[in-house]
């Protein structure tokens, strides 16, 4: 009994001197929720602000926000393509920029036919580095450019390792993911200044989330593209000038024809054509968004898995993609 009434004596210590313990880490967990609460339901409003709300007002008169032209680079398909006849839809007057003039010709074209408006296209090859971007300064002389859409950007043939990679294929990377944004962008930029309004739109990736290996200087490239794009809207908000960080993960078009998983429009796979109507109705209220509320979703969640988790998925899904890419290419 004596034994008994010792431990009672000793729990009763033990207890009283760990509730202090005890609340605060109740205190620390409440806090913790509290949080969380907090920040699913400002992630939530933000997500209803930017991909809900505009689709209820009417549509922003990009001509007198922005301005008459826009210059979409990589435009003779995809993104850049889509995001030109969406801007023409919204009656902005189109210059098309590419390396195939065959196809610039055929898609600037249809865009003046098929929504009333003044096309214009510029021929170039950025892969070049710095010998296109004299004769595109000189063609876009004298032309009041509102919106700027760096589009063009290359992908591997399929993901792959790092020293897989040719010479050349890391040169292209370069200098048409990071150099061609830019030179665009000094190019244009001035004149917006000039008139105190503009909008400039890069395109960048979701692999800019976290660092996604087998895809290394695709997603450095893209990564940097939307470091330059936050940091030039802190620069330039004041003078009038929108910069937009786009980070949208797998879309449907010939970049993503290495794997037939990711070749095939599905719910968070959606065409370049669905995905460019949610983008465009964000154009001024959002520095940095995947512009698609589906791709919101997995950006968020993306955000807060440790890396470790994001890179094992990663090497995961981009091994499954190059197997299947090898092996189609063996046939």
């Amino acid at each position: 009994m004596a034994a008994v009434d010792r431990f009672y004596l000793l729990y009763r210590e033990i207890s009283r001197s760990c509730n202090s313990y005890i609340e605060a880490l109740a205190i620390v967990g409440a806090w913790y929720t509290v949080r969380k609460c907090v920040s699913l339901a400002f992630d939530t409003y933000s997500m209803l602000r930017l991909h809900l709300i505009p689709k209820l007002g009417g549509e922003v008169d990009l001509v007198k926000q922005y301005g008459k032209w826009a210059v979409v680079t990589g435009s003779t398909s995809g993104i850049g393509k889509a995001y030109a006849e969406e801007l023409a839809k919204r009656r902005v007057n189109i210059i098309l920029i590419s390396r195939n003039k065959e196809k610039l010709e055929a898609v600037s074209r249809s865009i003046s036919e098929t929504y009333k408006v003044e096309t214009d296209f510029i021929v170039a090859d950025f892969s070049k580095g710095r010998e296109p971007y004299a004769a595109i300064k000189k063609a876009l002389k004298d032309r009041e450019i509102g919106i700027l859409v760096n589009n063009v950007g290359m992908f591997y043939p399929y993901p792959d390792y790092f020293t897989n990679v040719s010479e050349d294929v890391l040169w292209d990377m370069i200098n048409i993911n990071i150099a061609s944004a830019n030179m665009m962008t000094h190019i244009v930029l001035p004149g917006m200044v000039e008139k105190k309004k503009g909008a400039i739109v890069n395109v960048s990736s979701a692999s800019c989330c976290q660092p996604t290996p087998m895809l290394t200087i695709y997603g450095a490239s893209k990564t940097y593209l939307d470091y330059f794009s936050r940091a030039l809207h802190y620069e330039y908000a004041s003078k009038g000038i929108f910069v937009q960080s786009l980070t949208p993960f797998i879309i449907v078009t010939k970049m993503a024809e290495c794997g037939s998983s990711v070749s095939r429009r599905s719910f968070f796979f959606p065409s370049a054509e669905e995905y460019v109507r949610h983008a465009i109705s964000t154009l001024g209220l959002s520095t940095r968004t995947t512009g698609y509320w589906k791709h919101a979703i997995k950006f968020t969640l993306g955000e807060h898995l440790p890396e470790w988790i994001w890179a094992w998925f990663a090497m995961y899904f981009c091994r499954t993609v190059r197997k299947e890419a090898l092996t189609r290419k063996m046939k």
